[in-house]
């Protein structure tokens, strides 16, 4: 089944939506190491998808894709983000750069995929953007894992 590009355009604008919607709203509540986790785990379950062969991409690519997603991708992320203590509870503290940085990558995300389209089948592209996205939410949902333990190793 084909879907119109506007479909592929549409959607990822909606993704945007939900996931800047997403981390304001989490910002204003405590941060657990429940919700530091859980995202990645129930994020990993999209590796599912790759046992259907039109989603299978070659390892290197693969590899690559999360080598960029952790290295270059989360880099602004792991900037923009910090956890401070906030008398018994630890909160994500907001940046001004935050929203910036979700709104350029996405872009980013946007553009590239354009380009990979032309040389990927979309299932094949879907695949690679995954791969991507999981290595970015894997470094940086663990240095917040880390600075997590940190902080609550220290007495309140």
């Amino acid at each position: 089944m084909q879907f119109p590009p506007a479909t592929s355009i549409f959607a990822s604008l909606a993704g945007l939506v939900a996931v800047t919607a997403w981390r304001l709203r989490e910002t204003r509540s405590a941060v657990s190491l429940k919700k530091i986790v859980i995202p990645p785990l129930g994020m990993a379950t999209g590796f599912s998808m790759f046992f259907v062969h039109a989603f299978r991409i070659p390892w290197g690519w693969a590899g690559t894709a999360f080598i960029i997603g952790a290295i270059a991708l989360a880099w602004p992320l792991l900037l923009t983000t910090r956890l401070i203590r906030t008398g018994d509870d630890i909160m994500m503290k907001r940046s001004s750069a935050f929203l910036v940085v979700l709104f350029a990558l996405a872009a980013i995300r946007f553009l590239a995929r354009g380009y990979f389209d032309t040389l990927l089948t979309v299932q094949q592209s879907a695949g690679l953007f995954f791969i991507l996205a999981f290595g970015m939410i894997v470094c940086w949902r663990t240095k917040l894992l880390i600075d997590y333990r940190r902080i609550t190793a220290q007495p309140a």
